[in-house]
């Protein structure tokens, strides 16, 4: 699974003219499901960013997560993240997943992020999103959960 994380202050997500998801202060999470992806990914990607330390702490160093701040979650669907420009002009998206199963996937990252994080928002997955934030920092950090090796 593929993700983009920003810090922000605020961000929402608005479709066909109305809010359907927001959150304060905590992380945007831009997420992708590949070809090959499992609920092992989602659960290992979900756990890395619940924990990952780009909060500042009291002496402003970034030392605190999204669970240590109180922050919220607000989680988008974005299959364009896993775009490969090697070639053309034009990206090439082959490397998501299918409709069905990036669908099956989202659900189940914001199912699991709901179990264990208290604020969860979400946009809606297939539609024309408008995306709004103001990036904290401004940190922004991809991050991959590679499928497990079939050989190992």
């Amino acid at each position: 699974m593929l993700s983009v994380i920003q810090r922000v202050s605020e961000a929402s997500v608005t479709v066909d003219g109305s809010v359907i998801g927001q959150i304060g202060k905590g992380l945007l999470i831009l997420l992708c499901a590949e070809q090959g992806d499992s609920p092992a990914q989602a659960e290992a990607l979900l756990a890395k960013i619940l924990k990952l330390r780009i909060f500042s702490d009291d002496e402003g160093r970034m030392n605190r997560s999204v669970q240590d701040v109180g922050g919220g979650l607000l989680v988008v669907s974005q299959f364009t993240l896993a775009a490969d420009t090697r070639k053309g002009n034009r990206p090439s998206f082959t490397r998501a997943a299918s409709p069905d199963i990036g669908r099956s996937l989202y659900n189940y990252f914001v199912e699991r992020a709901r179990a264990l994080h208290p604020e969860v928002a979400t946009g809606e997955f297939a539609a024309d999103m408008k995306v709004r934030l103001i990036n904290d920092g401004p940190v922004t950090i991809p991050m991959s959960m590679p499928p497990a090796d079939p050989d190992s």
